[in-house]
């Protein structure tokens, strides 16, 4: 756990072997849900600390896809994810089973062509940027 939230330190940490990254600031419940993926053989990162990092990454055009490529529930889980809210968690919030969101999640990352959660985060930048 720490206080520091900077990509740079992050980075260096996971450089020498650390599984897990847990800043204070997040809820305990996404706490405890990230210790749970660390002890169960995950890498945990929440995905706004590393959005400094990604923003240096350049985006080409067949990365971001248009709107109109996501459905309504797509982008509600993508919305989720953003905030780094688990699975589980995005399934009560929007009344579907966990199963469902694993597929939202699954089909997001492969319209994105995306690796993982925080990357799908920094992508859909575009869609929730009047969020902020």
């Amino acid at each position: 756990m720490s206080d520091y939230e900077s990509p740079d330190q992050i980075v260096q940490v996971l450089r020498v072997g650390v599984k897990g990254y847990i800043p204070t600031s997040i809820s305990l419940e996404v706490a405890i849900r990230a210790l749970q993926l660390v002890r169960a053989g995950g890498v945990y990162m929440p995905a706004a600390c590393m959005m400094g990092l990604l923003a240096g990454m350049e985006i080409t055009t067949d990365q971001a896809p248009e709107e109109h490529d996501f459905s309504p529930r797509q982008l509600s889980v993508a919305r989720a994810l953003r905030k780094g809210t688990p699975n589980k968690i995005i399934a009560y919030e929007l009344n579907m089973c966990e199963s469902t969101v694993k597929v939202h999640v699954r089909n997001i990352m492969k319209k994105l062509k995306a690796k993982n959660r925080t990357e799908v985060a920094y992508l859909t930048n575009q869609y929730f940027s009047k969020e902020r």
